[in-house]
């Protein structure tokens, strides 16, 4: 076909494109996320280093497996939680985990 007769693409409306939807929520989504729930479980928002636990997922879910990184965050929190739970607790073993699932 022609270039001017080719047909159009039609245009995707914001917030639908590939990159959108529930497996990419937006920096605003995820803080006010974290705040609703946070909240709700009575704790204080600040204790979630958001970006030490995505980052912790991704190494889990490319060094072992896609389902190893909700499984993998969900054990440092409990892990963390009975170390103490303070935010170095978390940093600590976040460590360990992310040294384990990143090794060769």
């Amino acid at each position: 076909m022609p270039e001017d007769t080719a047909p159009a693409t039609p245009p995707v409306p914001p917030g639908s494109g590939p990159e959108s939807g529930p497996s990419s929520p937006s920096p605003s989504a995820l803080d006010e996320w974290v705040v609703t729930l946070a909240k709700e479980l009575g704790l204080s928002a600040d204790v979630v280093d958001i970006g030490l636990v995505l980052d912790l997922a991704r190494d889990a879910a490319h060094g072992i497996a896609r389902p190893a990184a909700p499984l993998t965050t969900f054990i440092v929190g409990y892990a963390a939680a009975l170390a103490g739970g303070s935010p170095e607790d978390v940093r600590r073993i976040a460590a360990i985990a992310t040294r384990l699932a990143t090794a060769p």
